[in-house]
């Protein structure tokens, strides 16, 4: 008599690695119904990844989109109890497997949509204040920190996708192909409205520097190479705002505190 821990583990190999059930654990009633439950199991995991990614099945169509989840979930079964974060390594999969894919900027969509969604889920954090900024004398800045919010992500993109993130999002199904655009985009929450804006270089530098944990003195040296030093701390200053405008920024502390 096979136990029943056996059985479950033979029942869950064939099931994650699309193998039939070996017929002599299962009556043929019980057998019939296992290649249902198969087929309800992956059709669980394609509606998963539409909901996880949810312009790309729309650019990408049917057909394609249901080919492109059948291989990625053969090579990355769901492996989370929750389907919220089955997807992770699409855009990875969609990069190294581009037959399934029919425009390389698709790779950016599905990266730009995972991350909306990471921002979304991000954990909560207070912000930084206006006043709480305004309280750190001016000859003290040089040595501070300034550190974002958890929701924000920084990604290099390749392609203009922005344009048709927006048209489909707005019901828009006539659109002209993407434009090569190397160019960096930052994605956030606010409040519980994920945001993204394409930044300037100067800006994604600054961005990089934040997340590097720079001293606001090193993001000043850094800006000087590109606007020039009478430049450099009032150009700083603003990205510093605009960032606080944007509620991603959450603490300021002097290097090297905990």
């Amino acid at each position: 008599m096979t136990s029943l821990q056996t059985l479950q583990t033979r029942f869950q190999q064939a099931l994650l690695q699309d193998q039939p059930m070996d017929t002599a654990l299962l009556r043929a009633k019980g057998a019939a119904q296992f290649g249902v439950y198969r087929t309800a199991y992956r059709a669980r995991l394609r509606a998963a990844l539409r909901d996880n990614f949810e312009v790309l099945p729309r650019v990408m169509g049917d057909a394609a989109f249901d080919a492109l989840a059948n291989a990625y979930i053969a090579a990355h079964p769901s492996q989370h109890y929750s389907l919220r974060w089955f997807g992770h390594a699409l855009s990875d999969f969609m990069l190294s497997h581009e037959a399934l894919v029919d425009h390389p900027a698709l790779v950016d969509l599905a990266r730009m949509e995972w991350a909306l969604r990471q921002a979304f889920d991000a954990a909560p954090a207070a912000l930084l204040s206006a006043a709480e900024l305004a309280a750190v004398p001016a000859p003290d800045w040089a040595d501070w920190q300034f550190h974002l919010h958890p929701s924000v992500q920084l990604l290099d993109l390749q392609w203009a996708i922005g344009p048709i993130w927006h048209a489909l999002k707005s019901g828009q199904t006539d659109m002209d192909a993407p434009e090569a655009l190397e160019h960096s985009l930052l994605v956030w929450r606010r409040g519980l409205t994920t945001q993204w804006k394409s930044l300037t270089p100067t800006e994604a530098d600054f961005v990089k520097g934040l997340m590097a944990h720079c001293t606001f003195g090193q993001q000043c040296a850094s800006i000087a190479a590109q606007v020039g030093e009478a430049h450099a701390a009032a150009t700083a200053v603003s990205l510093l705002r605009e960032l606080l405008s944007a509620e991603a920024i959450c603490t300021l502390r002097p290097a090297g505190s905990h």
